[in-house]
């Protein structure tokens, strides 16, 4: 069942969407060679705690961190752990948060100095697919919209892997809504959105083949090949005439391009 939030609800999901942008903006600032992704973990349990919300993945389904931290090859759901990020590394950085509620849930790839200009269009081409999704989010059309506008940007136009087991979803009072949103379809196929459902979505793009496996842990999804995985995610709520964005990558990216250990693509 799709539910749709009224413009109250909405205001206060862009509440937990903006807390979830926060909270990442404080990540991006601590990025750095030789910084492990549980001592981010627990930054982003505090930072959490301390704006009076919960995290919304600690114990869902049994999953045991604040956030999901994935790096290199690990597609999503990465735990945090003790490894010490390394120059040329990227991380996704996946976080959500219950605020009065309502969840936020978006995603940021970030670059631990230069990885190489193939992995940096990799990371360009992946959030431009994520702005052509978003703008098919308006009502009248379909699910299928926004799929195809992704995966024609990803796979069609560069060669590069759209994850076919990962999906985009509906938000809200629960973590995971209906409808899914694939990264991957036809256009005009799927539920027909209308004003007041509340997506995320979530491009998850490999560098090689579509492929992926899930490690003996249940949760960490890596690429088949071994090649790297960029993942970006946006809270949005479909529109009559052009998406709202609920969630801020703007004071993300300003904390990026701040952070001398950060390669900021295009720069």
């Amino acid at each position: 069942m799709i539910h749709y939030k009224s413009a109250e609800e909405i205001e206060k999901m862009r509440q937990s969407a903006l807390l979830v942008s926060k909270t990442l903006a404080v990540v991006t600032a601590l990025l750095k060679p030789g910084i492990t992704t549980l001592s981010i973990d627990k930054v982003i349990g505090e930072f959490i705690a301390d704006h009076h919300a919960i995290p919304s993945f600690l114990h869902y389904n049994g999953y045991p961190f604040n956030s999901c931290i994935s790096v290199n090859d690990v597609v999503v759901h990465g735990f945090p752990n003790k490894t010490e990020l390394r120059e040329g590394d990227i991380i996704s950085v996946d976080i959500g948060v219950i605020l009065d509620g309502w969840h936020g849930d978006h995603a940021y790839t970030f670059s631990i100095g230069n990885p190489g200009e193939e992995v940096l269009q990799l990371i360009r081409v992946t959030k431009e697919s994520l702005y052509k999704g978003i703008e098919k989010a308006v009502a009248g059309n379909r699910i299928g919209d926004i799929s195809f506008a992704i995966q024609e940007h990803t796979e069609k136009r560069y060669g590069y892997g759209v994850v076919r087991e990962l999906v985009g979803h509906g938000l809200g009072r629960e973590l995971h809504e209906d409808p899914q949103v694939p990264n991957y379809g036809k256009r005009g196929s799927g539920s027909k959105m209308k004003e007041g459902l509340v997506l995320a979505i979530e491009p998850m793009i490999n560098l090689g083949v579509k492929e992926v496996f899930t490690e003996s842990d249940g949760w960490t999804v890596r690429t088949k090949d071994g090649k790297p995985s960029v993942h970006f995610e946006h809270d949005v709520c479909v529109r009559k005439t052009k998406a709202d964005i609920l969630s801020d990558y703007s004071i993300i990216e300003k904390a990026e391009k701040e952070n001398p250990n950060l390669f900021y693509p295009g720069q």
